[in-house]
């Protein structure tokens, strides 16, 4: 009687399950349907509202330029356009010419010098051409090597009169030449004590460690600290990568997924799917400037013989001039054998380097050695590495005079542990990522934007000041709190496989509403499947923070957008409807089924520079996709 009482409750339970399925299936295909009945008319009006969007952008771009162009030629300051290789060429070959020597002249010759080639590398991104991409990079590396040559013909001038600066403690000479750029120390080996140990460059926190060998001979020291980076550039423009198409495959991108995202982005070319690229090297010892950045410049430290120094005699001085100019000193920690005899270890040369206060390390730093011949950083030839915290200091030790760098992996903010973009105004919000290691606030205006951080060590040149995204985006890099992604990104850091064409979507929709909508990750994004997105969303007009009770979950999908029933401290995830929402086409829609009139209004005030900046944000970040 008992088994048969529990198979009629198990059937009944059953048949509940069953008619409620299928009253949840007709439920869907009713607002499938009528989702489908509105679709062309929703996906218009998005496309009318992303193109007006992009020709008011465009055509303000377009005339930024144009303005540009002509208050440069209404400066009249004597300097070449970048733009015209002309110009450029004849401005370097005057510049080659020009014999002075003076340091402070020199220095102030090279800031204009490093202007343009900071205009050359903007106006190369714009270059379609590879042809013509290839004159102007040829262009800009002349420029980049003929900068340093200058410092080391100024660099030579001081050496020459290194015996008239001699110290009266160490009857050697040192000196110490900054400016905005660089910062040049110099040590000449006069008095030549064997033991002698290592001289320290406080104002620059620059010291070294010589051997013996070098400790009694005719050399100088060089530790020219440049605070931008001309080799890492050589690098990429040398090796070239190789790019081919991903294999793969998103089961949602059906032909009429395609044909609707085609229609809902037509502001820029949709956030591609990941790509792979060749291998520089296959040794693990050449740095990968994909998954490194150097930070704080580069440091080129030198050993030249000493120049001729200046003779006085009966009121005469005599300087030898060398033809060859100032020879570089050849060391190397160990020597090849002679006569089949074994190579002779020589000690190795010692380094410390105090952190550039203008950038954060958010882990130890990597040192990098350049290699000349073979134009890439190497990790390998440097030993005895250490670093001390507290300091800020980094000690190591090179078989050679090489210039260096440190380095820090480029993704080591990511993957992101949350982010929120929520409005403070109209044509105003606040985007925050929590990344791995420090948490990023930038506040956007209009099209400017500004960056704010706990994190004020290595980041006071940067917080509280306004600028435009691009700029800050590249500060950030330079600066060492990167949370910005590119197309490899995916291959250094984890990531959620996302497809591109969705969040490209998503990206453009958000931005549109983000003066009356906040947006927040959520969890169940990386539960949902590649081909939808999940988020938080709710309406907010005030610059406060939202209440906690104010989110909702939306589903995004290639076909069609959702409101879910789930919540944030759901148990598990399920694609089911809240219960008396509709399906639409456009997640624009979907919002404002449940939006007020004001907040409908100031989704359709918002300035087109905002929303641009918003979105070239949002998809340098990808959120969806490294949260």
């Amino acid at each position: 009687m008992y088994i048969v009482e529990e198979a009629r409750i198990r059937a009944e339970r059953e048949e509940q399950e069953r008619v409620e399925r299928e009253r949840k299936q007709k439920e869907v295909e009713r607002l499938e349907l009528k989702d489908l009945e509105r679709r062309e008319a929703e996906l218009k009006e998005l496309h009318h509202l992303l193109e007006e969007n992009h020709t008011a952008v465009t055509k303000w771009k377009t005339e930024a330029v144009e303005t540009a162009k002509w208050e440069r030629y209404m400066r009249c300051d004597g300097a070449p356009d970048p733009a015209v290789q002309k110009e450029m060429n004849t401005y370097m070959s005057l510049w080659r010419d020009d014999p002075e020597v003076n340091i402070t002249l020199v220095l102030q010759q090279c800031n204009l010098a490093l202007q343009l080639v900071d205009e050359l590398e903007d106006f190369l991104k714009d270059v379609t051409d590879p042809q013509e991409g290839q004159k102007y990079q040829k262009v800009l590396i002349n420029l980049q090597e003929l900068i340093h040559s200058k410092h080391h013909l100024a660099t030579e001038e001081i050496l020459k009169s290194a015996s008239e600066n001699v110290s009266t403690e160490t009857g050697n000479m040192q000196t110490v030449i900054k400016d905005d750029n660089i910062t040049l120390c110099l040590w000449a080996n006069l008095n030549k004590i064997p033991r002698f140990k290592s001289v320290s460059f406080s104002e620059a926190g620059l010291s070294f460690e010589l051997p013996k060998q070098l400790a009694v001979s005719d050399i100088a020291v060089c530790i020219l600290h440049t605070r931008y980076d001309h080799l890492s550039s050589l690098a990429r423009m040398t090796h070239l990568r190789t790019h081919t198409l991903s294999n793969r495959v998103y089961p949602a991108m059906q032909s009429t997924q395609r044909l609707v995202l085609s229609v809902c982005s037509p502001v820029r070319d949709p956030i591609g799917p990941p790509e792979e690229h060749t291998v520089i090297n296959p040794v693990a010892q050449v740095v990968d400037l994909m998954e490194y950045t150097p930070l704080g410049g580069v440091f080129y430290y030198d050993a030249f013989h000493l120049p001729p120094q200046i003779q006085y005699a009966h009121g005469w001085k005599f300087v030898q001039v060398l033809r060859t100019g100032m020879q570089v000193f050849s060391y190397q920690a160990e020597k090849s054998g002679l006569d089949g005899h074994e190579a002779l270890p020589c000690p190795l040369i010692g380094v410390s380097v105090t952190l550039p206060d203008s950038v954060v390390f958010l882990e130890a730093p990597q040192v990098a050695r350049w290699d000349a011949a073979g134009k890439q950083w190497r990790m390998d030839g440097i030993t005895d590495i250490s670093y001390d915290e507290s300091e800020a200091k980094i000690s190591f030790k090179m078989d050679s005079f090489q210039a260096f760098a440190l380095m820090q992996k480029t993704y080591a903010n990511l993957p992101f542990q949350s982010w929120e973009l929520r409005p403070l105004g109209q044509d105003s919000a606040l985007y925050t990522v929590n990344g791995a290691f420090i948490n990023i606030s930038i506040t956007i205006q209009d099209n400017k934007c500004m960056l704010q951080s706990e994190q004020e060590g290595g980041l006071s040149h940067l917080i509280g000041k306004w600028m435009s995204g691009s700029d800050l985006q590249k500060a950030m890099v330079d600066a060492g709190v990167n949370i910005f992604v590119n197309e490899y990104a995916h291959k250094y850091v984890s990531s959620t496989a996302k497809d591109p064409l969705t969040q490209h979507a998503a990206y453009e929709q958000m931005a549109l509403f983000s003066s009356a909508c906040a947006f927040s990750w959520s969890k169940w994004n990386a539960k949902c499947g590649a081909e939808h997105l999940v988020m938080q969303v709710c309406e907010h007009h005030n610059p406060s923070p939202v209440p906690k009770d104010s989110w909702s979950l939306y589903l995004l999908g290639a076909q069609r957008s959702r409101k879910l029933a789930i919540t944030e401290t759901s148990e598990a995830f399920s694609p089911d409807h809240y219960p008396g929402s509709e399906f639409h086409s456009t997640f624009i829609h979907l919002l404002q089924d449940t939006m007020s009139p004001d907040g409908v209004a100031r989704t359709r005030n918002s300035h087109h520079l905002f929303v641009d900046t918003v979105q070239s944000l949002l998809c340098a970040t990808r959120p969806l996709m490294y949260s």
